[in-house]
């Protein structure tokens, strides 16, 4: 008779969640870069092209949306740690 494993084969759902959202922030940073280069893409040129200044204004929007979203997932993270951690003991 073949044993059964005594650990099981997949993540509880906790942990393969924290898994992800560590994956998500080891892109946040290649995510941040693709969308500073947008504004490279953007027509230039006196009829019609776009400001320098929207492009500032876009490049500290998403400044601002990548330090709001690190935030949340570091919290995230911090909680889901804590949760995986009770159910280690727990089980």
């Amino acid at each position: 008779m073949a044993r059964r494993p005594t650990r099981p084969v997949f993540l509880g759902q906790a942990r393969y969640r924290q898994r992800r959202l560590r994956d998500a922030a080891r892109l946040l940073p290649v995510l941040g870069v693709v969308l500073w280069m947008i504004p490279l893409l953007w027509p230039r040129g006196p009829g019609g092209g776009t400001l320098n200044s929207d492009a500032l204004i876009y490049m500290f929007a998403v400044w601002i949306a990548l330090i709001v979203t690190a935030l949340l997932m570091s919290r995230w993270l911090v909680r889901d740690e804590d949760l995986a951690e009770d159910a280690e003991k727990d089980g």
